[in-house]
């Protein structure tokens, strides 16, 4: 098969499993990259891809500076979409294990401290939607994008606590994260006050002023303009929360039920925080809450 026609059916498939639009787009171009370097020395067919030319386009990469962490993220893109090939039979075999990734430092969690992210909700106060997105990622430790999927549905409030529903969504698995007083009274006054009320809006929580959902980038943007106003420097959107779960931590919740709470595959995930914390005492506590 063409490696074009392989790719575009590639494309289709990480669309039908539920893939990000963002994680689709990232894919997509990792791999026209590929095909391009391919291309260019006259491999444009699946079952004429090998190991070596796969690993000279990874080392083309180093020459042209690309960093550690891009390579790696690439080398993910190449590996998922030679698995595809594999899979469906247009390659005879899967050479995706002995494509490796290089080897490089992770940088230590950024973690807000108190003074930070209380500057950041001072900073962002006065917006009604941008501080409740920011208290409902400082106070669930979810992701931007499973922030930007939250639907009214997905909300039950009782009284001044509640949960919120995240479905099944790529490598994660649906799962309840509860929403304390902060984030009930937060939603609460943006739904009140804030969101617009316009018929034939979308159903999701967060919505432009023409009812159309907010995009994950604008989201982002509009975070890293607090983080500016706020003084906060280096700071990324994750990093809300990567502070969620270091600030529970240090005040002794469990770290299995955090690691459910956090949607983290694997319980090591979430320990490896302690070593960028206070080590806490083991109280095992259950309540969730950024002061």
């Amino acid at each position: 098969m063409k490696l074009l026609s392989a790719h575009k059916k590639f494309i289709e498939e990480l669309r039908s499993e539920g893939k990000s639009e963002a994680t689709v787009v990232a894919y997509s171009t990792d791999i026209e990259q590929l095909l391009s370097f391919l291309a260019e020395r006259e491999i444009e067919n699946t079952e004429d891809i090998k190991v070596e030319p796969i690993v000279s386009f990874m080392k083309d990469l180093e020459k042209k500076n690309y960093t550690p962490k891009s390579i790696s993220r690439k080398t993910n893109a190449v590996r998922t979409f030679i698995k595809y090939l594999a899979k469906n039979g247009y390659m005879k075999e899967d050479i995706s294990s002995q494509i490796k990734h290089p080897k490089f430092e992770i940088n230590a969690p950024r973690i807000l401290t108190k003074m930070e992210y209380r500057a950041l909700r001072d900073a962002s106060r006065n917006d009604i939607r941008s501080y409740t997105i920011i208290e409902l990622l400082l106070q669930t430790g979810i992701t931007i994008s499973e922030l930007a999927g939250i639907e009214l549905k997905d909300i039950e409030i009782k009284g001044d606590t509640g949960n919120l529903f995240i479905p099944k969504r790529n490598s994660k698995m649906e799962r309840t994260v509860p929403l304390n007083k902060a984030a009930v009274e937060a939603i609460n006054n943006y739904i009140e006050k804030g969101r617009p009320k316009i018929e034939g809006s979308f159903d999701n929580l967060f919505i432009t002023k023409t009812g159309k959902p907010m995009l994950i980038r604008n989201i982002r943007s509009t975070i890293d303009r607090f983080f500016r106003i706020a003084g906060i420097e280096k700071a990324k959107v994750n990093d809300l929360r990567h502070t969620f779960v270091a600030h529970h931590l240090e005040n002794g919740v469990s770290i299995s039920y955090l690691a459910k709470v956090a949607g983290h595959k694997r319980e090591s995930t979430t320990e490896k925080y302690l070593e960028y914390i206070n080590k806490p005492e083991r109280m095992d506590k259950t309540e969730l809450g950024i002061l």
